[in-house]
């Protein structure tokens, strides 16, 4: 029981790292004062361009996919590897760095679903990818990749525990954007490639 707490621990501190903070800071940008103050490769993206929203990109998948090839090595494995995915998550929407303050969980989320499920993740994968550059709104390609990964886990019949902990990173998803789809509803959600000013 001990190692299992510890495993799940472990997820939520690497999910916790904020790594749209930290590479703004390098700019001597505070992410979290321009444009959604989202800590989030879009935001990253728009605030300082394609090079540094890669980065955070890239490293906000894998550390939720090394939270999961930790729980592997402990040998952790249906139920509890779903609850290390979901910690990886809610580390960093509700970062212990940030004053469980966070970020949207979309490229968190990916990283779990590609190291639990490669197969899934990578049928998901171009869905929110094409709806995306279709609509040009980050937003509605994040949730209907959330949305397509649920139905594709149901529709290949994944174990119980695998369907589970894909609907509930796809009702974080709705929840932490939450203001998008208002915004989107209002016609008012900025669209991909538009820049913010960066005082």
């Amino acid at each position: 029981m001990g190692s299992v707490l510890l495993v799940l621990f472990l997820a939520y501190l690497f999910g916790s790292v904020p790594a749209g903070v930290l590479v703004a800071r390098t700019y001597g940008v505070d992410l979290r004062k321009v444009g959604s103050g989202n800590i989030g490769a879009t935001n990253v993206l728009r605030a300082l361009g394609w090079g540094p929203a890669l980065v955070v990109a890239f490293f906000d998948v894998f550390k939720g996919g090394i939270a999961v090839l930790i729980a592997r090595a402990f040998g952790l494995s249906g139920w509890m590897l779903g609850g290390v995915a979901l910690m990886a998550v809610l580390g960093h929407t509700y970062s212990l760095f940030l004053g469980f303050r966070g970020g949207k969980g979309v490229a968190t989320s990916f990283g779990t679903l590609l190291f639990l499920d490669p197969l899934l993740a990578l049928f998901t994968f171009p869905i929110g990818v094409s709806v995306m550059l279709l609509t040009r709104y980050v937003s509605a390609g994040s949730l209907t990749g959330g949305v397509a990964s649920f139905v594709l886990a149901l529709a290949l019949g994944r174990p119980l525990w695998e369907v589970a902990t894909v609907l509930l990173m796809v009702l974080l998803l709705f929840w932490t954007h939450r203001e998008n789809l208002k915004r989107l509803q209002e016609g008012t959600e900025r669209r991909l490639g538009e820049r913010v000013e960066v005082r």
